[in-house]
């Protein structure tokens, strides 16, 4: 089936490929995720080291146990996503965007250990 990702703010299709899956897509194409709209995108356990998804949003996507290590994430829109056993490890996160009750579940993403 024909998939495509857009870009979030003018809906210009960004990328258009032959897949099964959206993740097929966004996994062979990780280098070119600016501003991607990948909203509710289903990513779990999708290899995205260093990917580059600037200004991306991801609200509500799944990216549980997903490898983004050294990914950019900057300016990234998280608030809802999954986050449940990714590895956010190195990422670039300045400006990204969460829910309040991710904050919890993005440090132990980050490997960031909280204790009372």
């Amino acid at each position: 089936m024909k998939i495509q990702i857009k870009n979030r703010y003018t809906s210009k299709v960004i990328i258009e490929k032959e897949a099964e899956t959206l993740k097929e897509v966004v996994v062979g194409n990780k280098a070119n995720l600016w501003e991607a709209d990948l909203r509710g995108a289903d990513l779990r356990e999708a290899n995205l080291r260093e990917a580059d998804l600037w200004g991306a949003d991801l609200r509500e996507a799944d990216l549980r146990g997903a490898d983004l290590r050294e990914a950019n994430l900057r300016e990234a829109t998280l608030r809802g996503a999954t986050l449940r056993g990714a590895d956010l490890r190195e990422a670039n996160l300045r400006g990204a965007r969460i829910k309040t009750t991710q904050k919890e579940e993005l440090l132990k993403s980050l490997g960031i250990i909280v204790e009372d």
